[in-house]
Order: structure tokens, then sequence, then C-alpha cells
């Protein structure tokens, strides 16, 4: 904004800009009359070189030129009426004294642009891709993946961005509830809390969301946006006005100058006028009775009240204005010379000014710049001045040398007087005398100082520079001749003050030199001022000008123009009279058409004047704001200025910045502008942007609605009783559109406040609609027909959600793509019901069961397409159960929805598939059995054999699948885990049985020899016992929901089978060798003593050993047997899976073998054993002792009666053999034997 001094070439360049300016208003209407007198000549060119039958005729071309011409006067109109407004407006900014700038608003954060959200997707793809040098864990890596697919992509979040509603806060308080839920999840780790964890994260979301931005400037740069968002100066003000209303900047320097917005005393004194005009204004209502029409006509007497109580009201908040800090006089009563009768004066003499009321104080600064012709002194004399003031009070300035009096300047320190005197400074026997002024020249003078008798310096000249600073409540002084009727009876100059003792009360006093008090004075309440020709008769003064009330009449002359201009325009604003003085000067200038050279004497505020009037804005600027419609003006700069608003960078949701507030309120109580219209006029305007898809705060609109709403049925808001039936139709209109918005809101709940934002929005919009429905303000709506209405809404929202899924998921017709489709539809209808949840819910906390019904009426718009798409699915298909699965999930754990009626018909149409499926899995698995043991080669497969293990595999299988349905019926459950035992039961022991048998002939068919080895088959088939009796425990543990008692006596019946088998399997075994261990002892037994056989081998042997050397009989036998009892022990060692059963089986071996030693050796308890016998056996007992003690089987089975009788036995007779036969060639039971093996 240019300084209101602006320069001559400043005012050139602005003229120029004007010119451009008002072409289209000059030159328009010369062209279009010229245009039409010449088209039958000036047209017929055209006609001739586009000879087209589409060509316009004469007719179409004057048509388009009318048009042309109404556009350009309608811009122009448009154009004056901006011009106007800004001037009231720029009034309120430069004087408000009703209104300030609200400090308590919440701050309004930056809002996200198409091309920012842009920018933010591209920097966490960046870090999804690993182009950042982020570091980060899978976990949170996972949960940016995941908001950046649910959220970032969201078409809901781009339209939320187009609508203006989304904010940088908005995208982080959503990422924050996102991982929120997932840190809690996360397991415990010691020395991390999961507090710092979710910092952690959130400083790494920043650090993605900034990019490559310098924090410090985007930090700078909020500070500074907050801070414009907070106050603004009346620069910016004055700015953003011109911006809202489309004001040039030469046109506001213009009109700002011309205005004197600068100046607070012609800003107050334009407000005193305007109230004036506005108390006249109701006067003339009340006599003419034009008033608007009320819903009662009782309100028309309240209306006139209502309208003067405002006015008042204004006045006082401008009598309550500061002045200044002198005077203490305040009147009792408002007083208005003009308008008495409307305001209780009480009696006359009470509001009467006095001489102590009108106190002045001026503050004088005396500068000693040099001393001129001081010769008389010694140059290293000192000197220094003294000021002696009026009264007897003396001040001195600093020292200086004599020689050098201009070194330095010499300060007399600053005085306050209470009254206009002389002063006197001197320089030893030098003295000047001076009668300062306010008007004295602030620049520095030289003087010369009367000399005493007797000095030497004749010549003496000092410098001075004298300042007085004018008081606050002086608003003009300087000499006047005068002449009155009741006061300065006598023409004479005077020296005069215009002295402001409060707003409204204004006095011309008159004082002598060395008087605090005025010698007269004039209170100006009532006068009107203006020029006038010179009087005869009063010789004095040059130009003239008069003070006159009913009664009485004051002239005054002053010595030139420009000080009676200055006077003529102190004293107009000072009586607040609503006729406008214009200067002489001015007058002949506007009647000569030639004269255009300005007068040199006028003030510079008549210059700026008469410039303004020449670029044409004297209309705007002289305009009485009394004869305008203020309330379409106000809406208008309303509506620009929510324009405004709704385009800056901030996500404001319809609210007003602090200082746009701040001349809105001004601007309507100094216009008179009423509450309830102020409100639905801004309630249109939001109403308008909201159904065009901008975003509105709810809470904004309720304030509005609940402001009109008390008005309009009489509760008095603002203190207006009046309501008006152009008020009450407005408002019933927009009460139904405000309905209607907010209906469609909440059916598009998802879409209008998307993943809960903004926070607290759509709460607010279910309380307004609340508020909306209600029939008047006192009486609450029902809550049924609340319900009711939400319910509609709700219905109405889980169709069109439902519809825009179905659009997005695209299920296709082809029963494979379709179930497929359909299942991903399902997915997507869980996360759009857990995103309400998670984002709506709270909204809706006292409408939880309309939600709910919503949540019903949403699946059962997707029960129709799961219900076609399983139609058209194979009868034997039993790829649909995933469908189930997932939705069944999702219902149980939704306390609302399980068993729920969706979830019912789910369950009603998946039992009979369930049961489907198990009656054939049960058949399948009958015939594997069957089919299986009759093919078995047991060749090891796992844990078990093949069919065992695709047995177990099915039922494994099956016990899963009836696990993870989770089944939500009780009753249909337990029967499922019921029958699931039952064929558990039956497959397991039918295993076992075939098991058993195969067991048996395995055994059967082999060998009885030493030769035997133990097959693989015999250890699958233990193998299979040990599954069989795994898989039972596992079926056990997992059916927990089967009854306790069916479960324990199943389970103990399938134990005791397996048990029994086993035993049954490991004496069969034990026997297989034994049997071994008989064949064994059958080839010992021929060297029984007494036997042709055995005498016939000795005889052999001996008769054979004096020729050739003969190895030792039978020593083959025992390595054989003892080869076959390791083989055998390695081999179950090694194959069979369970310890305990190896345990078993080797304790019977071993005691069933050891037996069968006593018994044979009993059997020959009366024969001496052969030395082959005795050889052989040693070997066996020996290493069958080691063997099985090697084995692990504990020594008091190892060392059992039997093996001590056996022991025994064999030492004795190898004893005897040792005596007989001279011994047994390093063969003994000692166990320090070493032996051979």
């Amino acid at each position: 904004m240019l300084d209101p001094s602006s320069s001559e070439e400043e005012d050139e360049v602005v003229e120029e800009e004007r010119k451009v300016t008002q072409a289209p208003k000059t030159g328009a209407p010369r062209v279009s009359p010229n245009r039409t007198g010449e088209s039958p000549g000036g047209l017929q060119p055209a006609r001739t070189n586009n000879a087209r039958p589409t060509s316009p005729g004469p007719s179409a071309a004057l048509e388009k030129e009318k048009d042309d011409l109404e556009k350009m006067q309608r811009e122009e109109e448009e154009r004056k009426k901006r011009l106007q407004l800004y001037v009231f407006v720029m009034r309120c900014i430069a004087y408000p004294f009703n209104a300030k700038q609200p400090t308590d608003m919440a701050r309004r954060q930056q809002k996200i642009s198409k091309m920012h959200l842009q920018t933010v997707k591209d920097r966490f793809q960046a870090f999804l891709n690993g182009e950042t040098q982020i570091v980060a864990d899978e976990a949170f890596i996972n949960a940016v993946q995941s908001y950046y697919e649910v959220f970032l992509k969201s078409d809901r979040v781009s339209r939320m961005v187009l609508s203006g509603g989304f904010s940088a806060n908005d995208s982080r308080d959503v990422f924050k509830k996102h991982i929120e839920k997932r840190v809690r999840s996360l397991p415990e780790i010691d020395g991390l809390s999961k507090e710092t964890v979710l910092s952690s994260w959130m400083a790494k979301f920043d650090t993605i969301y900034r990019g490559e931005e310098d924090p410090r400037k985007h930090q700078q740069r909020m500070t500074a946006s907050a801070a414009s968002e907070l106050i603004l100066s009346k620069d910016q003000l004055y700015e953003m006005f011109q911006q809202i209303l489309g004001i040039k900047k030469f046109e506001h320097q213009l009109l700002y100058n011309a205005c004197q917005l600068d100046n607070p005393d012609e800003q107050a004194a334009q407000i005193r006028r305007e109230l004036d005009g506005r108390l006249q204004m109701a006067d003339q209502i009340a006599k003419a009775g034009k008033f608007p029409k009320f819903v009662s006509k009782d309100m028309e007497a309240m209306y006139i009240e209502e309208l003067k109580s405002s006015v008042n009201l204004l006045m006082a908040n401008l009598e309550s204005m500061p002045v200044s800090k002198g005077g203490e006089f305040k009147l009792q009563k408002l007083k208005r010379g003009h308008n008495t009768s409307i305001i209780d004066m009480g009696q006359e003499d009470e509001n009467q000014l006095s001489k102590s009321d009108v106190v002045l104080s001026f503050t004088l600064e005396v500068v000693i710049m040099e001393v001129q012709g001081l010769k008389s002194l010694a140059p290293n004399r000192i000197v220094y001045c003294t000021m002696e003031v009026e009264g007897g009070q003396k001040l001195q300035t600093d020292q200086a040398e004599a020689s050098k009096p201009t070194e330095k300047n010499m300060v007399i320190c600053t005085a306050t007087m209470p009254k206009l005197i002389s002063y006197r400074i001197f320089l030893f026997c030098f003295q000047v005398v001076l009668h300062p002024t306010p008007n004295s020249p602030k620049q520095s003078e030289i003087h010369k100082m009367t000399v005493s008798k007797g000095c030497p310096d004749n010549d003496l000249r000092i410098k001075l520079a004298v300042r007085m600073d004018k008081p606050q409540n002086m608003k003009h002084c300087g000499y006047l001749w005068t002449i009155g009727k009741n006061v300065w009876k006598r023409w004479k100059k005077r020296f005069f003050v215009l002295v402001q003792v409060s707003q409204y009360t204004f006095a011309m006093c008159s004082y002598r030199e060395k008087k605090a008090e005025p010698v007269e004075l004039l209170q100006l309440d009532g006068y009107t001022v203006d020029y006038t020709d010179p009087q005869p008769g009063l010789d004095g003064g040059r130009t003239f000008f008069n003070a006159v009330k009913e009664g009485d009449t004051v002239i005054f002359a002053s010595d030139d123009e420009q000080d009676r201009i200055l006077w003529v325009q102190a004293m107009y604003r000072a009586t607040g009279q609503s006729h406008k003085p214009v200067p002489p000067t001015q007058v002949q200038k506007l009647n000569s058409k030639g004269g255009t050279a300005p007068q040199l004497d006028a003030p510079i505020s008549q210059f700026y004047a008469d410039r303004a009037q020449k670029h044409g804005m004297d209309e705007f600027i002289s305009a009485n704001p009394c004869n305008f419609n203020h309330s379409s003006l106000f809406e208008m700069v309303q509506r620009l200025t929510l324009d405004h608003r709704l385009n800056d960078s901030y996500s404001c949701l319809g609210w007003f910045s602090p200082g746009q507030v701040f001349v809105l309120d001004e601007y309507c109580a100094r216009n008179g502008v009423r509450g309830c219209h102020r409100h639905l006029c801004y309630l249109s305007d939001l109403l308008e942007r909201a159904e065009n898809g901008a975003m509105i705060d709810p809470t904004l609109l309720h304030y509005s609605f609940a402001f009109c709403a008390s008005h309009v049925h009489g509760n008095r808001p603002d203190g207006i009783g009046t309501v008006t039936v152009e008020e009450r139709e407005r408002f019933e209109e927009i009460k139904e559109r405000l309905r209607v918005l907010l209906e469609n809101q909440i059916t598009h709940f998802r879409y209008c406040f998307p993943f809960g934002r903004p926070e607290g929005a759509l709460k607010a919009t279910l309380s307004l609609l609340e508020r909306v429905l209600m029939k008047d303000i006192v009486t609450p709506v029902p809550q049924e027909e609340v319900k009711a209405v939400i319910r509609k809404c709700l219905e109405q929202a889980a169709l069109v959600n439902y519809q825009r899924l179905s659009e997005y998921a695209k299920v296709e017709v082809t029963p494979a793509k379709k179930l497929e489709d359909t299942l991903r539809l399902a997915e997507l209808v869980i996360e759009v019901l857990q995103q309400n949840e998670e984002h709506h819910a709270e909204a809706f906390a006292w409408w939880s069961d309309l939600m709910v019904e919503h949540a019903e009426t949403f699946l059962s718009l997707y029960a129709v397409d799961m219900d076609a798409a399983l139609e058209v699915q194979p009868p034997d298909s039993w790829d649909s159960f995933p469908l189930f699965q997932l939705l069944n999930d999702y219902l149980r754990l939704d306390y609302n929805l399980c068993n729920g009626k969706f979830h019912k018909h789910l369950q009603d149409l998946y039992a009979p598939l369930v049961v489907r499926y198990v009656d054939l899995m049960e058949s399948s698995i009958a015939q594997s059995i069957h089919r299986g043991f009759e093919r078995e080669s047991w060749e090891p497969v796992n844990n078990g054999s093949g069919t065992s293990e695709d047995l177990f595999w099915k039922l494994d299988a099956l016990q899963t699948f009836i696990k993870d349905l989770h089944w939500p019926e009780e009753e249909f459950g337990k029967h499922l885990e019921t029958r699931l035992k039952l064929m558990s039961s039956d497959m397991i022991e039918s295993c076992v049985k075939r098991t058993r048998i195969a067991f048996e002939v395995k055994l059967q068919k082999s060998s009885r020899t030493t030769d035997f080895r133990v097959p693989q088959s015999i250890c699958t088939m233990f193998n299979v016992m040990v599954d069989a009796r795994a898989q039972s425990a596992k079926l056990h543990l997992c059916l927990s929901s089967f009854p306790c008692f069916l479960s324990r006596q199943y389970h103990s019946q399938i134990d005791d089978l397996i048990e029994e088998t086993v035993k049954e399997m490991i004496t069969l075994l034990v026997a297989k060798f034994v049997v071994i261990l008989e064949s064994v002892l059958a080839k010992l037994s021929r060297y029984d003593e007494g036997t042709l056989f055995s005498s016939f081998l000795s005889f052999t042997v001996k008769a054979a050993s004096k020729y050739v050397d003969v190895p030792k009989p039978g020593m083959d036998v025992a390595d054989a047997y003892v080869t076959f009892v390791r083989h055998s022990q390695d081999v179950l060692r090694d194959k069979v899976n369970e310890e305990m059963y190896i345990e078993r089986l080797f304790d019977q071996w071993y005691t069933s073998t050891m037996n069968l030693l006593g018994t044979w050796l009993t059997d020959r308890m009366d024969l001496q054993l052969h030395l082959y016998q005795l050889k052989i056996l040693i070997r066996v007992v020996k290493k069958k002792y080691r063997d099985f003690r090697l084995q692990g089987v504990l020594d008091s089975t190892l060392n059992s009666k039997m093996y001590e009788t056996v022991k025994n036995r064999l030492m004795l007779e190898e004893a005897t053999a040792s005596v007989r036969d001279g011994g047994m060639l390093g063969i003994s039971m000692k166990d320090s034997d070493e032996e051979d093996d």
C-alpha cells in the first residue's frame, strides 16, 4: 500500500492505468450506435466475402452486438458494485470499533492438492521399491504396503482431495490408527516397548511423506502459515479483500488516499455521520410505515426500537474508544444534536462542558544546535545554556568549550507543560525569548539574542530546534479571527484549539498566553460548519467560514485558503453533520469546463479528493451508506469471501479465517446487517458448495442453523426479536435443503467421510440431522422418527456401497471364474465392513443397532450373488468351502453379526454340503483301507506304510477341515465332531486289525532258522501301530468340544485295541525268535549222551584227529545264532519308531529264550553235556547276556533266576569237562575269559 503522500509520477501512472480501465466504459456506448448506423454498408463486404447459407444475417450480427453491449454494461455495473463494496470494507478495516480478530479459532491445516497427493504416492512407492535410504523391518514395510494399497490408492481419498477437505494431518492420523493395531499385536521384546516402536514407525512415516524436503524449511513454512492464519495486519486485510473483490492496486491507492483511511479522526467522524443517518432512516421508516413484512404486525414497533437500540449500542462502542489521556469528561447520556428525540438527554446543563474539562498537555523539546558570534570568551572556557520556563522552572544543557560550540548538540531535557507558554534561553548575559505553538516549524532556525549593556558580542546568534508535539485530543489549532453571538462577541484574532473531549464531544477553545484553561469555549454539538463569503464590515482575515446552529452563528476567518480548508475539515469531522462542505475552489473547478489547474494553497487531502474525482472514484467515496441495501451487499461479499477461502491453501471446511471473520463481523455491526440474514446467506452458500462436492464442516452448518432456528422461533440469539416473512420462508427452504444434503451424506457416508475423515464430521452430521428434524427449538424430535430417517439412509447406503463394490469386482459369468470373483468380492465385502467398524462405528454409537441392520442389508445383497455363484457349481465340487471359511471366520468373531440373518443363511446353505462331503470322505477312506491293505507292500512311507499314511492323512485333513469350519451353530458342530470321532475310531480300528493279520501272515511265511532276518515290513507294521496311537491321541485333543465321557470312551477303546495288538505282535515275534533258538537246540540235541549219533560223532573225530587237524565242532552254529540276534536287535532298534515297544520286545525276547535254555538244560539234568554242546551253549548265553545288556535291558531282567540256573549249570559242566577232557580251549563262562568273536 502506498503512503498517502504519493508523488506526481505515481499519479501519472495511475491516471494512465485508469484510462485503460475506463476504456470499455467510455468506448462501448459509442461503438454500438456507429456500427448500427453503418450496418447496411459496413457489414455488406462481410456477407460478400463469406457468402454461405449458414452465415449470420444483419439481424444476427446486431443481436450479437447487443448481447456484447449488455454484457459490458453488466460487467461495468458489477465493477462499480464491487468498488462501492470495497469502500465500505476498507472503512471497517481502517477503524474497527465493534469487532476484533478472534484468537481462539481452531488452527486449519494445509490441504493436500491433487498434485501433492500424486507426489506422496510416488514417495511411498519409491520406499516400497527399495529406492530410498530408509532402513525398515518387514513389519513396517507390510504396514506401509497395506496403507499404500488401502488408503493412498483409494478413489475415495482422491475424491476427498478434490473436495478440499484432506490435509496432511488426516493422512498421518489414518496411518497412525492403521498401525496401532499392528504394533499391539506384535510379540513383546525385552527392552523395547511398543510405544517406542510406534514412535519409530511414525518418524519413518514422516520421513517418507516429506521426501527430500528440508524439514527446517517445512517447519518455517508451517510456522509462517500458522501466523498468517491467526492474525492479519490492516495491510494484509486490504490485500486480501482486493483479491476477493477483484480490486486493482491503483484503485485501492486512490480510494485509500481519498477516504483518508490513515486519519482516525476522519474515520470516527464518518462513523458518527453513518450512525446519525441510520437514526434518521429509522425515523423515516416509522413515519412512512415502510416496514419489512413481518410474521406479526406487532413487530413493526419493535423493529424501530431494535434499529435505534443497535445504533445506540454502536454509539456506546464508539464512545468507549480511547481519545486521549487528557480530560476526564464523559457524557452521562449519549447525545446527538440532530436526533435528540430518541435519546434521554436528562437535564440540558448536565452535559455542558466547563473550562476545567478541557485539559491539554504539551511535550516540548529544545535542542541547541549552534551558537554563532561568541568571541569575548577564552577558547577553553566551558559554556552552557539555561532555559527558564514560564512559571519558574529552569533547565540546563550539557557543557561545551567556547571555541567548539558546534561539536555536539546541547539538548535541554523534555518538559511536559499544561499550557501554551513563552520561554527564555540564557547564555551568560545573552537571552532569547520564543513563543512556540504545535504549528511552529520543526526545522532548526537561527535566532538573534538580545545583548545586555557592556557585552562586547553585539551580533550573537543561536540556532535552535524546537519541537512541540500535539496532544492526541488536540485536533487542530491556530490563529483565527472570530465573532459570535454568545461567545467571542468582539471581532478579534485569537488562538483557537479544537479539542476532542470524547468520541461525541468536541469544543472550540480560545486561549491566551500563560493560561492553562481556555478563555472561552464553544461546544460543537448541533452546529453545522460550512464555507462562507467574506463578511462586510469585518476587517481582518482573508477567507471566511462559519458554524451555524439554530439561534446562533459564529463567524471565523483565517489568513489563507489552506488553513481555512483544514479548519473546516476538522470541524466537519467534529460536528458529525450530514452535509459535507465543498471548498469554493472545488466548486469553481467543477463549474468551469477548462480549468484543471489545482489550487496551490489546497491541502494534500483536497489534492487526493480531486484526483479520486478525476478517476471516477468520487461517487463511491461520497456515497451515503444509509442509501444502500447492505443485506444484498453483505451477501455478495460473504459469498466472494467464502469462494476465496475455499480456494486458498488451507483445509478450512468452510470456516473463515480470523481476519475474514473480523471484517465480516465489523461490516454487519456497522451497517446493521441482521444476524439471521447473515447466517441464512452463509448456510445457502455452504449448502451450494457442499452440493457441488466441497467438504463443509457439519459443525459449522450446525452453528449457523441453530442460530437461524433460534431466531425464527423467537428465541432472540442476538437480541433481535423481529422475524420477517422472508427470513422464515428462506429458513424453511434452507432447512429442507439441509435435510436432503444430510440424508445424502449419511447415505454416502463411506464417500463423504472416507476413513472417518474429517475427524468427528460424521458424528456431527448425525447430530445436525437430529436438530434439523426438530419442529421447534424446544421440543425434541422423537427418537423413533430420527431412527426411521437414519435407517432409511443406511438401507440406501448398503445398496450404494454394494453397487460400487460390484462394479469394482466385475464378477464373471463362467462358473470357475464366477466362484473366484465371488471369493474376491467376499474379501472386499469383509474389508468394507471392517472399515465401517474401524472408522465409522464411533459416529453411529447411538445407532449401533442400525449399523447392524445396515451390515445385514449389505450382506443380503451379497448373498444374492453368492447364491447365484454356488448354484452353477458342479454338485460334487468342494471349491466353495474357502468361501464359507472366509465369511464364517469374520462373522463368528463379530458379536453383532454372529448367527445373524446372513450367517444363518450361510449355515443353511453349506450344512448339506458339509454332510455330503463327510459322507464321501468316509466312503473314500473305507475303500482306501480295503484296497490299500490288499496291495500293501509294507514299504516304509514316512511314519508308516503307504496305506496307513494315506488313511491318517485323510483323517487329519478331514479333521482339519471340520476344525477350520468353526461351525457357529453348537448342535450341528457337535454332531460333526461326534461323527468324525466315530468314523476315525472305526478307521483306526480297521487299520490296526488289518495290520495285525498281515503281521502274523508275514511271520508265518518267514524262515525258522538262524538265517531269519527281521524284514523291513515287520518294523513298518510296528510303526503303523505307533502312528495309529499318535493319530488317536491327536484326534482326541483336537475334538475338544466332543462330550468328555464319550471322548474318553472312544479314546480308551482305540488305545486298548492298539495296546493289545502291539502285545500280540511282540508275542508273535518273540515266539518266532524262540522257534529259531529251538532249531539251534535241536541241532545240539543230537550230541546228547547215550545216543548213537553222539558216540559215532565222537569216535570219528578222535580217529580223524590222529591224521589231520579237525576244527572246533559247532562254533558255526553258535556264531550264526549270535549274528542273527545282533542283526535282529540292530534292525528293530533302527527301524521301529517307538522305544517303549523295543524295550518290551527285548525284555520278552531275552526272558523267553533264557527260559527255553533253562528248560532244555533241565530236561538233561541227569545227562552230562557233550563238550560240543557245552561250548555252543556257553557262547550263546554269554553273547546273549552281553548283547541285551548293551541294548538297555535292565539288570533285574538280565540276572533272573533262570539265568542264574543256566549259568550255574554251564559253569558246573565246564568244571567237569576241564577235569575230564583237559580243558575248554579258551571257552568259559567266566567274564574274564577272552573269546574270539
